[in-house]
């Protein structure tokens, strides 16, 4: 728990007055975070006070606890979200998966339908597809930028093809540009997965609202968090109301209706959260931006380790991981595993990040659910389960090395000591290894 940020009025005002008090007190909030002291990368997550405490407080003594109660927070955060990432509209709701399968449900995505989607994701996109029971087509990554590799989705696309679903992964944007562009030229719309990308730039632009509209997490390692939540974006009057329609039982809003839905909405207590974490993630953003520049340029001097490449346009990234990727070879043959590990001895927590998705036992069930085999036969899954091969993906996932959001959270040294280490690995790395094919010996 970090110290107190004295923005209390702040909230009040925001929560008392609506959207329209919390727009004009902004630039104060952020003046009032800036003098918080920043988190050390051992911190644990989330960062909270008494700001995000007043903020659920007014929620509980308000007794309008959710949307149907038309309480203040949520409207007050839609808009205040809608507006960070200048975007026309904005749908919270109950998680990022969720912001997905109102995505995916808004467009009538259904059996016999296919959704490409990156490979190196969460396997929450690959469910969200499933859970429509749409056919998933896995595209390969670019092993230099960990995204998806637009160069290779013309390929995937069949006359099935109703999305492309890329991931903006670790929160760099992936080349929408490209994607766009593939998705124009065969009228097939562009599902943006930003779960781990707030704040992140194409071109100056705010991932999110580059394609048909932007799906958002607020799950609780993410930059901005209320434990759970999501959010929906996009500049499309027509679709922003088919998602909402779709996110709560009956709809509401103007528009034709596919006879299905759900409820997927947000809580009060939530957008209360969320409402401060967005303050909060504005000036986080600033220290995750300078840490990351720094430790680039000091890690590219690190012979067999290779920060991910922006893709070209990006003009900011949102910093939910730092990903590079690791080369053993110039490591003497040392192992990642034993690379992470001897980086936990010297006091640094990294992972070997995402597994491939497309070898996952989950993810290759599907060839053998029944209610796929009796939608698209035998003979179609079966064929679904031999082409969904990813080289690049499986390779990249035996190199990559993450470290999370809060490691940028830290002080410039201590992106120093993380060059230190990974240097005084290498330097030891042939005894390492040596040791440890004695100790395997032995």
């Amino acid at each position: 728990m970090t110290s107190p940020l004295h923005r209390r009025r702040f909230i009040s005002a925001a929560a008392t007055t609506g959207a329209a008090a919390f727009l004009t007190r902004t630039t104060a909030a952020e003046k009032s975070v800036a003098k918080t002291p920043m988190a050390k990368a051992s911190a644990e997550w989330p960062l909270w006070d008494a700001s995000e405490e007043t903020a659920l407080l007014d929620a509980l003594h308000s007794g309008k606890w959710g949307r149907t109660s038309r309480g203040r927070h949520l409207l007050a955060f839609e808009t205040a979200f809608a507006r960070q990432m200048r975007a026309k509209h904005c749908i919270a709701v109950s998680s990022g998966t969720t912001a997905l399968l109102t995505a995916l449900g808004a467009l009538g995505i259904g059996p016999g339908d296919e959704v490409i989607l990156s490979t190196y994701t969460f396997v929450a996109t690959f469910n969200a597809i499933t859970n429509s029971y749409a056919l998933p087509r896995f595209v390969d990554s670019d092993a230099a930028t960990f995204q998806i590799d637009p160069t290779k989705i013309a390929a995937a696309i069949t006359p099935q093809t109703r999305l492309l679903l890329p991931v903006h992964i670790g929160g760099s944007p992936a080349d929408m540009t490209a994607i766009n562009a593939v998705g124009k030229a065969r009228s097939i719309p562009v599902i943006e997965d930003a779960c781990q990308a707030p704040l992140a730039e194409l071109d100056g632009q705010p991932v999110g609202t580059i394609g048909l509209g932007g799906c958002f997490s607020f799950q609780a390692s993410k930059n901005m968090t209320a434990g759970e939540g999501g959010a929906v974006l996009t500049n499309d009057e027509a679709f922003a109301n088919l998602c909402f329609n779709f996110h709560t039982p009956g709809g509401g809003k103007p528009g034709p209706s596919l006879g299905r839905g759900a409820n997927y909405r947000l809580t009060e207590f939530q957008a209360a959260l969320l409402t401060t974490q967005l303050v909060r993630l504005i000036e986080h953003a600033k220290r995750r931006d300078a840490n990351a520049a720094y430790l680039t340029e000091m890690l590219r001097k690190v012979p067999g380790i290779t920060p991910a490449r922006l893709v070209p346009g990006c003009t900011r990234s949102g910093w939910h991981l730092y990903m590079l990727r690791y080369d053993s070879q110039q490591f003497a043959g040392l192992s990642r595993a034993r690379f992470l590990e001897e980086l936990s001895k010297a006091g640094i927590s990294a992972s070997s990040g995402y597994t491939s998705l497309n070898r996952m036992r989950h993810v290759q069930a599907l060839a053998t659910n029944p209610h796929y085999l009796r939608l698209y036969g035998k003979e179609t899954m079966t064929r679904w389960a031999d082409v969904n091969q990813c080289p690049v993906n499986d390779k990249l996932c035996e190199e990559a090395v993450w470290f999370s959001q809060t490691k940028l959270l830290g002080t410039r040294a201590e992106m120093e000591r993380v060059v230190e280490a990974a240097a005084s690995i290498q330097k030891r790395a042939g005894d390492l290894q040596r040791n440890e094919k004695t100790a395997r010996g032995a």
